[in-house]
């Protein structure tokens, strides 16, 4: 991770305004939150000037959003700063590679596309190229752990990496075109590199094996008599309703009650010899019986 700084001054622009259609947008989106908590648009507005200005958020932009939120400058200052999501100084015109450098892509190779993104756009993350078309950064888990090394680019997330790959995507971009995002290397998503090794036989999901079985293994055999041409085995008769269990057995009858101990019945024969504590009258009764 790096310092969130605002870029300096001399690279500001002197204002920032939502295009027509960007502004209705933000006004729709405003209106989804109920009154006195417009302050929870701020991250998407950002996002909108972000993707306007050419994938930064400038520090007019910031205030122009704070103004529209009724919010405080340094309050969108923060939120802007504290997310990596924006990019707090200028990238490059037609891609900005965010290569993830967490453990699964390193294990994997994202090494080797840093290096790439070193000697093709800038030694130093965060610059730009000399073209100015290309700028890049290493960013923290992307979520695309299985399909490692991986970069990102604006929305798209480009997978199953190797250096030989990212020069081409690099190449596209500099070419002023979007190269086709999602894997590299010809598997579909996230299924098995080599393909799909089980389940693949076509009767398994075209419903023909429906009510044709007992269970996994009856269609087991009856997927194995059809690649030997024989014919399906029958299913086996239902199986017999289960007797009854037989009722669980009566508990044991309780135990007796263990006999009183001899101190204990010593002391009770004693208290009953014992006079009986006088019991206090009730309040505002007299205690003196000629009173009575």
């Amino acid at each position: 991770m790096s310092v969130r700084r605002l870029a300096p001054k001399e690279v500001q622009p002197e204002s920032f305004a939502f295009t027509v259609e960007n502004l209705a947008w933000a006004e729709k989106t405003i209106a989804k939150f109920p009154p006195g908590r417009q302050a929870s648009a701020v991250i998407p507005l950002l996002m909108r000037a972000q993707e306007q200005a050419g994938g930064w958020v400038s520090e007019p932009a910031m205030r122009y959003v704070g103004e529209m939120l009724g919010m405080a400058p340094i309050r969108v200052y923060e939120v802007a700063t504290f997310y990596t999501q924006f990019q707090l100084q200028p990238v490059g015109k037609r891609a900005h590679i965010q290569v993830c450098g967490t453990t699964p892509c390193m294990l994997r190779g994202a090494g080797d596309l840093i290096k790439v993104c070193k000697s093709r756009i800038h030694e130093e993350p965060f610059h730009l190229s000399a073209s100015g078309d290309l700028s890049w950064e290493e960013v923290e888990c992307a979520g695309t752990c299985v399909n490692a090394p991986m970069i990102q680019v604006w929305k798209d997330v480009y997978e199953d990496l190797t250096p030989a790959d990212l020069e081409k995507i690099l190449d596209a971009f500099e070419r002023g075109e979007h190269p086709a995002p999602g894997p590299q290397n010809g598997r579909h998503t996230s299924a098995p590199v080599t393909g799909l090794r089980v389940l693949t036989a076509p009767e398994l999901f075209d419903g023909s094996m429906v009510g044709q079985g007992a269970g996994l293994a009856l269609a087991r055999e009856a997927l194995a008599a059809k690649a030997k041409g024989e014919a399906a085995p029958d299913a086996p008769p239902p199986a017999a309703a289960a007797a009854a269990p037989p009722p669980p057995p009566k508990s044991d009858p309780a135990p007796a009650t263990a006999p009183a101990a001899k101190a204990v019945v010593a002391a009770g024969e004693a208290d009953k010899e014992k006079p009986k504590k006088p019991v206090a009258p009730p309040p505002g009764k007299a205690t003196d019986p000629k009173a009575e």
